[in-house]
């Protein structure tokens, strides 16, 4: 046993000694020219994609050269212009706008279920409505109330209202909305609605403060040209005005249907700046997509309620409305690039020293699959060694003495 932990011991100082041995020492890259046709197409071929995609993708594309902000201070201010005949009445922002104030989010009514002269009392629930029809009174309980429903039960089973079948009698606002509703026509006119969208964004880093309005000086030729234009990519980029119908089809949407279910549209605002040109050539681009999931049926859409409150033989009784639209979320995104020495200088550096990659790959292949009788790799690693300096050995010198018999006997050696 302590043989063997004898043995152990030898072999881990051992292997301590060559591992702080071979610590210091030091690796050089040894330059060696293979002919092979085959290592040299892979091994500028590699080159190529290395030295492709520093220069289009890093410095072109992504513009690594330049110091970047991407979080901007941004503001919205939204505005919906518009009027719409309904029936024999005149409808104007303030009947189917919402918010009134404008912001980020706005959205207009397309069409509307209204349940006219509504009172606190006492009415039958609704048929569909979970057990909630009846037979007699016991089947009802008294105080409870179905969040599915409409109200509070009274513990009574009575007549739905003309039919010959009974439900329970609950407490609200009577009568009932499924059972009293109206549903009126579409705002078919809203499809030539305009939206004045007002956008500015500040890139602080840079000091740089943009709007997406024509900047006109004039005060009198900036109302001419608010209120006479429209966007359009290629005419009227500096335009704020956007139809609604435009903003539906750009979104690839059917403004018939978005009447009958509503939808959300995102109206995205992307500035991407490059402050190396002129900040004019700072300008926001736009892209519409519904955001609203349409594949499950029950929640897709957009609708709200609300309700217009008044006073009759002193009784307080409302108009309930039930509200489908179109909601736009104005979403801004920001990006500004200016050169800079920094980023330029790590990017170069990052560039130079891909480069290495070809070798490394190149190395990996020749002496992987190519060297199978290590002809390469005999020359490609070298150890040297410095060898200690091996003392000359000291000469015998002979002197021969001609024509004497004579002896130097002063050190008792004979010469």
């Amino acid at each position: 046993m302590c043989e063997l932990f004898h043995k152990f011991m030898m072999g881990l100082r051992d292997f301590v000694k060559d591992y702080f041995v071979g610590f210091w020492d030091y690796e050089t890259p040894k330059v060696m020219v293979v002919k092979n046709k085959t290592l040299g197409v892979i091994y500028r071929g590699v080159q190529f994609l290395v030295i492709t995609y520093f220069i289009w993708y890093v410095f072109i594309s992504e513009k690594a050269y330049q110091e970047s902000e991407t979080r901007p201070e941004s503001s919205v201010y939204t505005l919906m212009k518009g009027t719409a005949v309904h029936g024999d009445d005149i409808l104007d922002t303030v009947e189917y706008v919402r918010p009134s104030e404008g912001g980020d989010v706005i959205s207009t009514i397309l069409r509307r279920e209204v349940t006219y002269d509504q009172k606190q009392g006492t009415c039958a629930e609704h048929f569909m409505v979970a057990n909630a029809n009846c037979t007699k009174d016991s089947d009802c309980v008294q105080g409870e109330v179905d969040f599915d429903g409409h109200g509070r039960r009274t513990g009574r089973c009575v007549q739905y209202y003309n039919h010959t079948f009974k439900t329970c009698e609950i407490q609200t606002w009577c009568p009932i909305e499924r059972y009293a509703v109206v549903r009126e026509p579409a705002l078919v006119e809203a499809i030539n609605f305009t939206v004045f969208i007002r956008n500015s964004i500040h890139f602080p880093g840079f000091k740089v403060l943009r709007g997406n309005i024509k900047d006109i000086s004039n005060p009198k030729e900036m109302r001419r040209f608010l209120n006479k234009c429209h966007y359009d990519k290629e005419t009227e980029p500096y335009c704020p005005n956007f139809r609604l119908g435009y903003i539906a089809a750009q979104a690839r949407e059917d403004f018939s249907e978005l009447c009958k279910t509503g939808g959300v549209i995102g109206v995205f605002i992307n500035w991407n700046c490059n402050l190396d040109l002129d900040y004019s050539y700072c300008q926001p681009t736009y892209s519409f997509r519904r955001l609203d999931l349409r594949k499950d049926q029950a929640s897709s859409g957009y609708y709200y309620r609300f309700a217009k409150y008044y006073s009759r033989e002193g009784v307080e009784s409302r108009t309930l409305i039930k509200a489908y639209g179109i909601r736009l979320d104005v979403i801004v995104h920001g990006h500004a690039g200016k050169f800079s020495p920094i980023p330029t200088i790590i990017s170069t550096v990052t560039a130079m020293t891909s480069v290495g990659i070809c070798t490394i790959i190149c190395d990996w292949i020749m002496l992987t699959f190519i060297d199978k009788n290590e002809v390469y790799s005999d020359r490609k690693f070298d150890e040297v060694i410095k060898e200690p300096k091996v003392p000359k050995a000291p000469e015998l010198c002979f002197i021969n003495s001609y024509g004497s018999n004579h002896s130097d006997l002063s050190d008792g050696v004979q010469l």
